[in-house]
């Protein structure tokens, strides 16, 4: 049974550095990013997690949401999000795993709970690390990697300039998926942007 009033962790997955910044390896920094905007939040360094943390809430007397950006490399961001986790006293259930898919085409956006993590070193050590794989991920879709492009080449590639006309406005579809997972679950979400 989760409590229906305590905050949610939602954790933007990326790799910290300049140099990685723009890599689609980082769309859940990026969408993190942009809810703190919305929330009116700043990140900062956390006392007790290698993590930059934005706490507020969503809309007047909503839920409370902390932001996290771990600041480990992908493959070690458990550690942060489960002793965040511990430490706001966030269930699994109400973790949210924002970050890159190959298996979904560029632009879609798709949200489940649970299931495996695709080879995706952030999820595999949240996983490890939380205990557990039910929590939810919402899943930016990046495609395939063209050609013969080894794929951990391709996630710690830029997006292409194509991609990057339409990427801010994708950010922000992802962010409102987010939003809608916390406000109406992740079934009414799946109804609501699985078509778009």
């Amino acid at each position: 049974m989760t409590d229906e009033t305590g905050p949610w962790l939602v954790v933007g997955l990326g790799n910290p550095g300049r140099e990685y910044a723009g890599n689609r390896h980082n769309v859940g920094f990026m969408v993190a990013d942009l809810l703190a905007g919305r929330l009116g939040a700043r990140f900062g360094r956390h006392k007790r997690a290698v993590a930059e943390v934005a706490e507020g809430r969503l809309g007047l007397g909503g839920p409370k949401l902390v932001l996290v950006k771990p600041l480990t490399y992908m493959n070690l961001s458990g550690g942060p999000v489960t002793g965040l986790a511990q430490f706001h006293k966030v269930p699994p259930g109400r973790v949210v795993a924002v970050h890159d898919e190959l298996d979904i085409g560029y632009g879609q956006v798709r949200v489940k709970c649970g299931g495996g993590e695709g080879g995706h070193n952030g999820l595999r050590s949240m996983s490890k690390s939380l205990g557990t794989k039910e929590y939810v991920r919402v899943r930016f879709g990046i495609g395939r990697p063209p050609g013969r492009q080894d794929p951990a080449d391709y996630v710690l590639s830029d997006f292409g300039a194509a991609e990057r006309k339409e990427l801010e406005f994708l950010v922000d579809r992802a962010a409102d998926v987010v939003e809608s997972v916390i406000t109406r679950g992740v079934e009414p979400t799946q109804n609501l942007y699985h078509g778009v």
